[in-house]
């Protein structure tokens, strides 16, 4: 994920920048008010780094070590699992990794300390003697026994011998202190075969495996993985050596593949029969009736050596169960997965809420930042403005909102995460109905079918409008849009008078238009029939946002000639109550019946 610089004051900012250029992907983040013209502007500095340290984000604060450590503090649980977090100061004289030195850190302080010009300041034993944390190998590698990885960079720290057993190019053999020939010296081996591991052995497992699957429709997972471990076995090879899963295209939403492949801890990615027919002359058992139904002779042998590659090889044939099949091939060097074939797509309608950023939930943050493709009404977009950079944009004007669902679902079925971004909550009033509508409509053969989806809440406008004016829902409550373009008016109005006689308070959605300036007046005539003059009126416009504007006027009167398109208006039932306290802040409630209970237990 995109590490985040964070700034305190206008004297990191310089350092930040330089580091922003040397970090790839990095993006400044800076306290509000006191630091400015940086990507992500923030009000709670603790909070605001305990929300990037629990979504995962790399931390390095231009600021003091211990700023840093009381945001997390609370939140350190795994190591295994936790982000880099580095402190640089100021002035850039020294850079420290505070967290996560063996999952990136030091390596970033590296990197951070060269452009600088300075000595990282890193504190790992193993790092600082050898040279290389051996609980930690590169990506393409994985270690089998990390259980005694500790005890054996003990050891060779106090000049215990080492001996290398296969081809480990990543280790800076120089600093180990290697024998060759002493029978009692431990050993670091890499291989693709199961080998046991213990105190005196460290096991590395190069992620040369290519695992090509194929399987009928609602294959129990169980049965996939069986098939996969009996064929490993078989041949000897270790689990941890397969660098992905792959398959045809038509089965990326097939939950056994991806069953499968979480529970190896790969990817799962996907070709289409085009690109696995390219492999029909080196398959082992081509067939014809696979051929005829899914467009291609093979799926496992083909999926497994397209993803290991032009040099790959077949070492295992495909193998069957009574509805899976599975294949692995071996690559010449370990498989770099996210760069092979493509991932299922994701759609993620999500919504931002009302527009301030403190009230997006981490699960939208985390999944707009996941996104490659953004797509939405171009004010939506610009709400969520700090989180934007590297994202391809999609921007459609208001009133293209089926443009804007058929567009996000081609994309997710193309293989992209994609943030379909609404204000609001996602599946009040916005985009989360439509593209359910859409996608019931589309064929099963549309890749847009196969498509991940995922819908994020987010805090609707009358909750944002009755929490600024007080606690107006507190009991019964419902919502009616007023706009006519796709309910006609005479259901509206139905719904209103309804909603007038059960007494509920309502909140009206599109109030108002250039197009329709006489609805929301016709609403009001209907409620003032059944509800007292002081009944408390709740208009918010523009919530969350530098020019919001909140107001509680009594129902008689109230002129609806103030409302637009950007305000939600608030009426409340005849029990709703409006107060002023000292402040001057005017309060609006709907008691649940507290009172009433209260005196029948005087």
């Amino acid at each position: 994920m995109k590490p985040a610089i964070i700034v305190l004051g206008p004297s990191g900012l310089d350092i930040a920048r330089r580091l922003s250029e040397r970090v790839e992907g990095a993006e400044v983040h800076g306290l509000a008010d006191r630091v400015s013209a940086v990507e992500v502007s923030f009000t709670a500095t603790t909070e605001h780094i305990a929300a990037l340290f629990k979504a995962g984000r790399p931390i390095i604060g231009v600021c003091a070590a211990g700023i840093l450590i009381r945001a997390i503090a609370s939140h350190l649980a795994d190591k295994a699992a936790e982000p880099p977090v580095l402190a640089i100061a100021e002035d850039g004289s020294a850079v420290v990794p505070l967290i996560g030195g063996h999952r990136g850190a030091n390596d970033l302080a590296r990197r951070i300390a060269d452009g600088l010009g300075i000595p990282p300041a890193i504190t790992t034993a193993g790092e600082l003697r050898l040279g290389v944390a051996l609980d930690a190998p590169p990506e393409g590698w994985r270690l089998a026994n990390p259980e005694d990885a500790k005890s054996v960079m003990a050891r060779l720290i106090a000049g215990a011998p080492v001996r290398l057993e296969g081809d480990l190019p990543w280790l800076d053999k120089e600093a180990l202190p290697a024998s060759q020939g002493q029978a009692h010296a431990m050993s670091l081996l890499a291989t693709e075969q199961t080998r046991p591991g213990g105190p005196d052995r460290l096991v590395y497992h190069p992620q040369t495996l290519a695992l090509g699957v194929g399987c009928e429709r609602g294959c129990a997972p169980e049965e996939l993985f069986a098939l996969v471990e009996r064929s490993l076995a078989a041949a000897g090879l270790a689990l941890q050596s397969v660098a992905l899963v792959a398959s045809l295209d038509l089965k990326a939403d097939e939950p056994a593949v991806h069953a499968l492949a979480g529970d190896l801890g790969v990817p799962a990615r996907f070709f289409d029969a085009e690109r696995l027919n390219e492999e029909a002359p080196r398959l082992r058992n081509p067939s014809e009736a696979v051929a005829r139904e899914v467009g291609c002779p093979g799926v496992a042998e083909g999926a497994a050596l397209a993803a290991a590659g032009a040099d790959g090889e077949l070492i295992v044939e495909k193998a069957k169960s009574a509805r899976a099949t599975c294949a692995i091939a071996r690559a010449s060097a370990p498989i770099m997965a996210m760069a092979v074939g493509r991932a299922r797509g994701r759609l993620s309608v999500v919504g931002l809420g009302p527009g301030e950023p403190d009230w997006r939930s981490p699960e939208a943050t985390q999944l707009l930042s996941a996104a490659t493709d953004w797509v939405g009404y171009g004010l939506y977009l610009d709400l969520a403005a700090d989180l934007a950079i590297g994202k391809a944009e999609h921007r459609f004007d208001l009133g293209a909102e089926e443009a804007r669902v058929r567009h996000a679902l081609r994309l997710a079925g193309e293989g992209r995460d994609v943030a379909l971004v609404c204000s609001g909550d996602a599946g009040i009033y916005a985009m989360a109905s439509l593209v359910f509508e859409v996608l019931d409509d589309l064929p099963a053969s549309d890749p847009a079918r196969r498509a991940e989806i995922v819908v994020v809440p987010g805090i609707s406008a009358f909750q944002a409008a009755a929490a600024r004016a007080g606690a107006l829902i507190g009991h019964d409550f419902c919502a009616i849009s007023l706009s006519d373009l796709m309910t006609p008016w005479p259901v509206i109005e139905a719904r209103v008078r309804a909603a007038a006689e059960g007494d509920f308070v309502i909140a009206f959605y599109n109030p108002r238009s250039r197009n329709r300036q006489d609805h929301l007046a016709r609403a009001l005539d209907i409620l003032r029939k059944q509800r007292p003059p002081e009944t408390p009126v709740i208009v918010a416009n523009s919530l969350g946002r530098p020019e919001e504007g909140v107001s509680v006027q009594p129902l008689g009167d109230f002129d609806p000639a103030i409302v637009d398109m950007l305000t939600v208006v608030l009426v409340g039932a005849s029990t709703s109550r409006r107060f002023e306290t000292g402040d001057g802040r005017v309060w609006a409630y709907t008691p649940r019946g507290y009172e009433a209970r209260r005196r029948a237990a005087e």
